[in-house]
Order: C-alpha cells, then sequence, then structure tokens
C-alpha cells in the first residue's frame, strides 16, 4: 500500500487557485509596501509602520495568518507609542549624515577620503540595528538591535545586503520607491525569526 506524501503547506493550493502561497505573500509584500509608505509619509511615523509591516508579514509566513488591512492597522496603532514617533527623528538625520558623506565624497577636503566610506558604514549599521530592532518587538528595544547585530554577523551582512539593494533600486529606479518597504520589513522579519527572534501578541 503506498503512503501518501503530504505537500507542505508553502506547496498547497486550493481547486482552482493559480499560484501557490509563497506568490500570495508577494503580493502582500508588495501591497503592505504601498500601505507602508503612506503610513509612513509624517516622517516620525516611519518606524511604527515598518514595524508594523513587518509583523503582519512574519505571521502571515510562519503562521499563516491572512494579511489584511485591519489587522496592518491594529499593528500601526498599537506601536504609535512615544518611543516609536521619538525614533522617527532619526531617519531624517541619517538623511543628514548621507548628504554630508556624498559633499565629502565630491569635495577636496583632507581625510575626505578616510570620512566618507566610515559614514557610509556607520548609516549603514545604524540602518541593519534598527531594522533589527523594529523586527523584534512592539517596545523597539534599539539596544537590542545593536547587540543583535553585533552576535550575528551573517544576519546582519544579508540585512545590509537587503538595505543596499533597495537604497540602489532607489536611486537607480526611483519609481520603485513606494515598494521598497515591504522587502526591508520582510527581510528583518526573516533575519530575526532565523535568529530566534522574540515574539509578542499583537
Amino acid at each position: 500500500m503506498e503512503r501518501a506524501t503530504a505537500l507542505p503547506p508553502a506547496d498547497r493550493r486550493e481547486p482552482g487557485e493559480l499560484f501557490g502561497a509563497g506568490f500570495t505573500l508577494f503580493a502582500d509584500m508588495l501591497v503592505l509596501s504601498l500601505a507602508t509608505t503612506v503610513a509612513s509619509l509624517p516622517v516620525v511615523t516611519a518606524p511604527a509602520a515598518f514595524a508594523a509591516a513587518s509583523a503582519t508579514l512574519r505571521d502571515s509566513a510562519v503562521d499563516g495568518a491572512p494579511v489584511t488591512a485591519r489587522g496592518y492597522l491594529r499593528r500601526l496603532r498599537a506601536r504609535l507609542t512615544g518611543r516609536f514617533l521619538a525614533a522617527g527623528l532619526l531617519p531624517p538625520l541619517l538623511l543628514v549624515v548621507v548628504l554630508v558623506d556624498a559633499a565629502l565624497v565630491r569635495s577636496a577636503l583632507p581625510g575626505a577620503a578616510l570620512m566618507a566610506p566610515a559614514l557610509a558604514l556607520t548609516v549603514l549599521g545604524a540602518a541593519v540595528a534598527g531594522l533589527r530592532a523594529i523586527a523584534l518587538d512592539t517596545r523597539l528595544p534599539l539596544r537590542a538591535g545593536v547587540r543583535r547585530s553585533l552576535a550575528d554577523p551573517r544576519g546582519s551582512a544579508l540585512l545590509a545586503s537587503a538595505v543596499l539593494l533597495a537604497a540602489l533600486l532607489a536611486w537607480g529606479i526611483p519609481l520603485l520607491v513606494p515598494l521598497l518597504a515591504g522587502p526591508l520589513a520582510l527581510a528583518a522579519a526573516a533575519v530575526e525569526h532565523r535568529h530566534g527572534g522574540a515574539r509578542t501578541a499583537d
């Protein structure tokens, strides 16, 4: 008697369904990208928007929870706290550092050849630590994000690659900017899940 081989959940399809769960997650990621971009327009809400997207995609990929606008908004409201809003001041600061770095690259000031790559690495490291903190839980533990970045260099390297790719796409194809938030949120969630990141009930 032959044993039936059960397909993994990611390969199962409903009758008449053209695409598997992997494509569904991809489509959800794109929709959440647009929602996150809109929610990030006030700038100070960007960390909360990314954290809500990361939690939504994590629950969808790990637990099979459906991605809904109500679920995303619920997670977003839970993260609109003083700590998240204060962290929203960091992206403009990093942007200023990037502009200063770009000016140094074009200048002939003494020490510019050393300062420019140092500032670039600082911005990249801050982005990685921030994304890891965002993916952890609703309390936005920035120190924990830094510690996990140092303790898990492989995961941090993967996340840094995602940040660099997103930056290159934004620079080369500006029209893709509204669609980049979802992949970054998913990358942060995947790295933290791989590292056994903490989860909290949303």
